[in-house]
């Protein structure tokens, strides 16, 4: 018995070491982007599991209130810092490779000099800019603190990222969607107005985690000044405000909209549903930071023609991940949040759906970015969010807070298509005519997703029907799942070349 119990032991040790070593021979794009997607999934996971309570501890309204708070905080960003940490820094970690500390702490300094700007502009016309947000003066002490932190964990993120570097972010990240929710909670439970407890867990959470990596980062490069990247970030950066307006426009206005003009109940309501519906940027968000620095180095090498393989299986990907939370719609909506926000169900697969054109929007954007055609950028990125602001303005007085998942869909899938139009005018341009995707290979993908995702949505009142769909669908990935292997094997393979 003990011969049989130590030869099992041994099998065991065998089958651990077996799998050990062969996460030990991936390459390190794929071992990130595995952590990266763990990292993901644990914060979103976090975050859904802790929306229950919160969607019961706050009202609608309250609730709402938030939102429209998280809408004005991403629009305040874009002019305080003017969104540097994005990409314009991930653009400069490979073209200044060779002076990247340096490059890394004058990017620290520049952002903080501005972030202070901003809050004194903010002190000189407070009583103004609370009228028009509708935020308090507490909250906007609180929305610049967390601005600074987020800021300095965005810069040291990408630092890592561009390295392949996941231990530490992944600990932070993690450490961070935990102590969020945790004091958020403890924080409306100790005082009355609930929206402030939740932002000031946030704020407090961004200020100890992240806080001391500015220093880390300042000390390393030991450069606050470098007149060469403050000059050329900015001027690059004013060049693209428009742009990352309108991509605020398009996330986050259509909450703002509705407060105003369905009441802030309304806006909560849809919030839960547009929240519920982009769990799976996770994935979105996994395979960027892993293609973004695998994505510049093709460019910059001109190696065009080994992007098309890797970017149609990404797609397929986020389009699978996101046509199975469709499928779910109903259930997730019934765990979140009560029986008050009900029909948000109806604006979850509109919303899901336009994540995968915004996957596809960076996917082209990629080459607008690193030839730096700052112009192009926001002039595309303005029409598909003046089209939203139209739309939205139409349609929600007529269907309510229901149109505003419609319309970020058609926007979403206008403006992909725009950005796709200028990388190939870019590609003519500067890459010899050679074309990373082809048209029909895109276009199938889209009508998969969109047929699919709108025919799951038909189901929800007959939900045998749609499980019987969803447990078909794993047969049939059962029965090919050599192919997908191969598939995944292949995109392994083009990432570590």
């Amino acid at each position: 018995m003990k011969i049989l119990d130590g030869e099992n032991v041994r099998v065991k040790h065998n089958k651990i070491a077996a799998i050990y070593k062969k996460y030990g021979a991936l390459p390190a794009p794929v071992k990130a982007s595995f952590w990266f997607l763990i990292c993901s999934f644990t914060q979103k996971a976090i975050s859904m599991i802790t929306m229950p309570i919160f969607t019961r501890v706050l009202s609608s309204a309250d609730f709402g209130q938030y939102s429209i708070y998280n809408s004005w905080l991403s629009i305040i960003t874009v002019f305080a810092t003017f969104n540097l940490s994005w990409g314009v820094f991930n653009q400069g970690l490979v073209k200044y490779e060779d002076d990247r500390k340096k490059y890394i702490s004058s990017m620290h300094g520049l952002s903080s000099v501005m972030i202070a700007g901003a809050f004194l502009v903010y002190l000189i016309f407070h009583r103004f800019i609370n009228a028009f947000t509708g935020l308090n003066t507490r909250l906007m002490l609180l929305m610049f603190l967390s601005i600074w932190s987020t800021t300095v964990f965005e810069f040291w993120a990408a630092s890592q990222k561009v390295n392949y570097k996941y231990r530490m972010l992944v600990c932070l990240t993690i450490l961070a969607s935990i102590s969020n929710p945790a004091l958020g909670l403890f924080f409306i439970w100790i005082q009355d107005d609930g929206v402030f407890g939740r932002v000031l867990g946030i704020t407090v959470t961004s200020m100890v985690l992240y806080g001391w990596l500015f220093f880390r980062q300042m000390y390393q490069g030991r450069c606050f000044y470098a007149h060469r990247y403050w000059v050329k970030s900015l001027k690059t950066g004013v060049m693209l405000i428009p742009h990352y307006l309108s991509q605020i426009v398009l996330s986050s206005a259509d909450r703002i909209m509705i407060g105003q003009m369905a009441g802030q109940a309304a806006a909560g309501i849809y919030s839960v549903a547009y929240s519920g519906a982009s769990v799976m940027t996770m994935f979105n968000n996994a395979l960027s930071q892993t293609l973004d620095p695998w994505l510049y180095r093709k460019i910059r090498d001109n190696k065009l023609s080994e992007i098309g393989s890797v970017a149609y299986f990404s797609l397929v990907v986020v389009a699978v991940m996101n046509l199975l939370l469709i499928s779910f719609a109903p259930e997730v909506l019934w765990i979140l949040a009560p029986s008050e926000y009900g029909d948000a169900i109806w604006v979850v697969p509109p919303v899901s759906m336009s994540i995968l054109f915004m996957f596809a929007y960076d996917l082209f954007a990629k080459f607008e970015f690193y030839y730096e055609k700052t112009r192009l950028i926001s002039l595309t990125t303005m029409a598909g969010a003046l089209l939203n602001l139209i739309l939205n303005f139409v349609f929600i007085k007529i269907f309510g807070y229901y149109a505003a998942g419609y319309t970020t869909l058609l926007c979403y899938m206008i403006y992909a298509v725009l950005h796709y139009l200028s990388m190939r005018k870019i590609c003519n341009e500067y890459c010899n005519g050679v074309q990373p995707y082809k048209t029909s290979v895109l276009l199938i993908i889209a009508a998969a997703s969109l047929s699919f995702g709108f025919g799951m949505m038909m189901l929800y009142k007959l939900p045998l029907i749609r499980y019987t769909v969803v447990g078909l669908g794993c047969v049939v990935c059962l029965f090919n799942w050599r192919k997908l292997k191969n598939c995944m094997n292949t995109f392994n393979n083009n990432i570590k070349a």
